[in-house]
């Protein structure tokens, strides 16, 4: 059993701002106990995207290798919820999470696979894949905390994506997000909860808060969410910057899974319910 975080910010375009706040809430988390640090979506910047284009950097350049080193003096396992990792393209980067240990070294690193490109009504338009490029592959790391599978936000509505890190052995599920205030208020507390209930893993979901520019034009949600694996809130940010506190107990994830094993009952592993097709009306039936 071990105490785990999850920072809520309110990121801008200004990246020494953005460190120093981080760093704070960061430092505060490891101060109360907590060996699991985990940030938000955008956490180095949110921004422009021209200007977010300019300041992408590889995994190993210097920003990162300044959250890898505060790991290392805190002694903690730190996720830094995602950066901007520069691409083989110019007009192009990654939305890259970093899972950093507690000598400093990276543990591993997951690219968002889903794209955030919607148009609500009477809410706001992005379109992520203008200048971020999609990664291709499910990670989950292996550490003494237990395996930690990696998403990032929009990732949320696929529940597939959560069913293949539970197939590759995980049991905490990382969330970092900047769910906008239209679609959080409806949907971000339902989804977190559904997504630890059907993958019986703790679900860590640290958020961006707040507006992030003058104008308003991003407007996040807030409310960092750890939840337990029977789909129970541990602890919730609300308004400002924070930091959600909960013990994640391994023992307890060994019980849920025990008691309701629904992993040994799927049955989507049977060829006959992979097979492709539809059914429709006999060919020939009598008519009244």
């Amino acid at each position: 059993m071990y105490l785990c975080a999850a920072v809520q910010l309110r990121s801008t375009d200004d990246i020494v701002s953005n460190f120093e706040r981080a760093e704070g809430w960061i430092r505060r988390a490891a101060l109360a106990g907590a060996r699991l640090v985990t940030t938000p979506e955008n956490t180095t910047f949110l921004g422009p995207a021209a200007s977010k284009l300019r300041v992408a950097e590889p995994v190993d350049g210097p920003l990162h290798r300044r959250y890898a080193a505060l790991a290392a003096e805190l002694g903690i396992f730190l996720v830094v919820g995602s950066v901007a990792e520069r691409a083989e393209v110019a007009d192009r980067c990654y939305n890259t999470s970093l899972l950093f240990g507690p000598e400093g070294a990276l543990w591993g690193s997951y690219r968002k696979l889903h794209l955030f490109d919607i148009d609500l009504p009477d809410g706001p338009r992005f379109v992520e894949s203008a200048t971020i490029l999609p990664g291709d592959e499910a990670v989950v790391v292996d550490t003494p905390l237990g395996r930690i599978g990696l998403s990032i936000c929009y990732d949320l509505r696929f529940p597939e994506l959560y069913r293949a890190l539970v197939a590759r052995g995980a049991e905490i599920v990382t969330v970092p997000s900047a769910f906008t205030q239209k679609t959080g208020r409806d949907h971000w507390h339902v989804l977190l909860r559904a997504r630890a209930i059907e993958t019986q893993c703790f679900v860590i979901a640290p958020a961006q808060e707040g507006r992030h520019d003058p104008a308003g034009l991003r407007d996040s949600y807030g409310h960092s969410l750890i939840i337990d694996p029977w789909g129970t809130v541990l602890a919730e940010c609300g308004e400002g910057e924070g930091v959600a506190l909960a013990l994640v107990d391994r023992a307890r994830l060994a019980d849920v899974r025990r008691a309701m094993p629904v992993m040994d009952h799927r049955r989507f592993g049977s060829p006959n319910l992979l097979r492709s097709g539809t059914s429709g009306p006999p060919a020939s039936r009598d008519r009244l």
